[in-house]
């Protein structure tokens, strides 16, 4: 209850009643409202920016735990990247190395997204430059990985055509060395043993018994058995591909017949003396991209470091030849 206020009239010599005027009070109630509306305003702002709400506290909460996850992301993702640049290491320095392939540039592996801005939805909150950072680093990790997979699908190809390529070359001796009477004669120069003039012989000469087995030097398919070429007699002519042929020439009888596929080390025919031939012996040739070259150079697939230097110094010998 407010305080009833007098006032001494000298007049009357008694106390009368102080009435407040309607502007006074109107004015002390505006000045209470607006006092209570800045307290009021105070009280929020300062409540805002020191007490949290609970739904305040929530949010706050899922935001620290997703910056812990961004930072969890951004930790594999380091761990990723390390695995993948020792993969995409031994990739250019082992296996593109021996299937002879250029390396992927870094650049290339590297390479980012030009033109639109592909993170725009991620700017205008606290934390845009760290979501935005992380997807643009997941965005490079991915297409690095796509360039790995391809370029792993690329080196799979490369051995398998390695495989076939080793598997084809003319890689072994025709005649067993258990079987051979001696090397008779090598690429080169030789002498005739008809004209007795000097001339280039083509092959390497293997004197053994006649019926002595001949094997394939690689795979490949037959493409001639025959006594039709000039000189041969009857000799057999395989295509090992990627520019490969080996011929087995004055063969006595064939063991394959024409466009038969033969794997390396498979019997072929036998020793014989048809043809232009002094005496029983396989002639063997090798073609590269239809040139002949010194079959000498193939014969790392079944002999060993001494027998090749001892069939190596026979083959340099400048003798007679026995066709």
């Amino acid at each position: 209850m407010a305080k009833v206020k007098y006032y001494y009239d000298a007049e009357t010599l008694s106390y009368r009643k102080i009435k407040r005027k309607k502007r006074t009070t109107f004015k002390y109630a505006f000045v209470f409202l607006v006092a209570a509306a800045l307290f009021a305003f105070l009280f929020v702002f300062i409540a805002g920016q020191y007490i949290e709400s609970p739904k305040e506290r929530q949010l706050a909460r899922e935001l620290q735990n997703m910056q812990i996850q961004y930072e969890l992301l951004n930790k594999r993702m380091d761990d990723a990247i390390a695995a993948l640049e020792n993969v995409e290491e031994r990739d250019n320095a082992i296996y593109r190395l021996y299937f002879e392939a250029n390396p992927i540039p870094e650049e290339q592996r590297r390479a980012g997204f030009g033109g639109v801005n592909r993170y725009k939805k991620f700017e205008g909150y606290d934390n845009s430059q760290l979501i935005a950072e992380s997807n643009k680093r997941l965005d490079i990790l991915e297409k690095a990985i796509v360039v790995q997979s391809k370029s792993l699908d690329e080196i799979a190809k490369l051995a398998e055509d390695k495989e076939k390529f080793l598997e084809a070359i003319p890689a072994i001796q025709p005649v067993r060395n258990e079987n051979l009477t001696r090397m008779a004669s090598g690429y080169g120069y030789r002498t005739d043993p008809f004209t007795k003039a000097r001339k280039f012989h083509f092959g390497m000469d293997f004197t053994a018994p006649r019926g002595t087995p001949i094997y394939a030097t690689g795979n490949g398919i037959v493409k001639r058995a025959d006594n039709r070429a000039s000189g041969y007699g009857k000799h057999i002519r395989i295509d090992h591909g990627y520019g490969y042929i080996s011929l087995y020439a004055h063969l006595y009888k064939y063991n394959v017949r024409v466009n038969q596929r033969v794997k390396r080390g498979d019997l072929i025919g036998y020793v014989g003396s048809t043809g232009r031939s002094e005496a029983p012996h396989l002639h063997y040739e090798v073609f590269k991209d239809g040139e002949r070259i010194n079959p000498i150079n193939f014969y790392y697939g079944n002999l060993s470091a001494s027998e090749f230097n001892e069939l190596l110094r026979k083959a340099s010998l400048e003798n007679q030849s026995l066709d």
